[in-house]
C-alpha cells in the first residue's frame, strides 16, 4: 500500500483519481473545500501553508505520490483563478516535495490542460510574474484585461506557466536528485463540474462549443484518471518534466508544427 496525497479530490479528475488509486488498495489523503481529510483553501497563503502541514502530519512525514488536480476555471473571476492554479498548485507541490523525497522513489502529477498551448495572446508579463512568484503582480495584470475575457487569461495563463514551472522542477537535484518523478497531464475538455460550468456561460458556452476536438466524444473523468494513475506506478518512473497530452487531438490540430523543433547552438 502506497499513500497519496490529491488536491481537488471532492469531485471531478481529483476525486476519480481518488477512487482508482483507492480501488487498488493504496491510502489518498484527500485535499479540497469540502469532502476531504485536509479542508483547506489553496487560494490563500494561510490555506496552502495549512494543507501542506495537515498532509505530512497525516502521512507521518512520508508520501509515495502526490497529485495536484485542485483548480478552477471560466467563468470564476480570474483573480481566483490565478491564486487557485498557479499560486496554490506550486506551493503544495514544494511543501509536500520533503515528504516526497522520504519515499526515495515517488512520483507527483500536475494537472496542466491543453489551454496552456491553444489560448492566444497571453501575456508574457503575465507568465513572468507567475514564474517569478510575484501572485500579487499576476492578480493586476489579469484584473487590467478584459473584464470578459480575463478568466480565460488567468485560465491559460496559470496552466503555461505551471507546465513550464514542472519542466524546470522535474530535473532539478532537490526533483528528480531525491527520487522523485515530476510530470504534467494535459486535458482538453472533460466531462467534470468544471467543464459543464462553463458550457452554460452565455459567453464562454458558444467559445467552448467551438473549440476543436477531433476525436469525437468527450472523455470522463476516469479517462484521465486511469493516465494519471499510470503515471504514479513505478512503470512510469523513466518519464521526468514529461507533459502528456490527453485532450483528442486539439494541440497536435493547432500547433502541429510548433514542436517538436530543432534549436542552434
Amino acid at each position: 500500500m502506497r499513500t497519496y496525497a490529491i488536491s481537488g479530490s471532492a469531485s471531478g479528475m481529483g476525486a476519480a483519481t481518488r477512487r482508482r488509486l483507492e480501488a487498488a488498495g493504496h491510502r489518498v489523503i484527500g485535499i479540497d473545500l469540502r469532502d476531504a481529510e485536509v479542508i483547506a483553501d489553496l487560494g490563500t497563503a494561510e490555506g496552502r501553508d495549512g494543507a501542506v502541514a495537515a498532509v505530512i502530519d497525516a502521512a507521518g512525514g512520508v508520501l509515495d505520490g502526490a497529485v495536484s488536480a485542485a483548480g478552477l476555471g471560466p467563468p470564476v473571476a480570474g483573480e481566483l483563478i490565478a491564486r487557485v492554479n498557479f499560486f496554490g498548485s506550486r506551493a503544495l507541490l514544494e511543501g509536500l516535495r520533503p515528504a516526497l523525497a522520504a519515499s526515495g522513489a515517488a512520483q507527483a502529477v500536475q494537472f496542466g490542460s491543453n489551454s496552456s498551448t491553444t489560448t492566444p495572446n497571453l501575456p508574457d508579463d503575465l507568465i513572468a510574474a507567475y514564474l517569478d512568484g510575484r501572485e500579487e503582480d499576476a492578480v493586476a495584470i489579469i484584473g487590467s484585461v478584459d473584464p470578459v475575457f480575463g478568466p480565460a487569461i488567468a485560465y491559460g495563463g496559470a496552466k503555461l506557466a505551471i507546465t513550464r514551472w514542472c519542466r524546470r522542477a522535474a530535473v532539478t537535484e532537490p526533483w528528480v536528485g531525491e527520487g522523485i518523478r515530476l510530470n504534467v497531464i494535459a486535458p482538453g475538455p472533460v466531462d467534470t463540474p468544471l467543464l459543464r460550468a462553463g458550457q452554460v456561460d452565455e459567453v464562454y458556452g458558444p467559445l467552448m462549443e467551438a473549440f476543436p476536438v477531433p476525436v469525437p466524444e468527450t472523455p470522463q473523468a476516469d479517462d484521465l484518471a486511469a493516465w494519471v494513475e499510470f503515471l504514479l506506478s513505478p512503470v512510469a518512473r523513466f518519464a521526468c518534466g514529461s507533459v502528456v497530452y490527453v485532450d483528442g487531438g486539439t494541440d497536435a490540430l493547432t500547433r502541429a508544427d510548433d514542436w517538436p523543433r530543432t534549436f542552434t547552438m
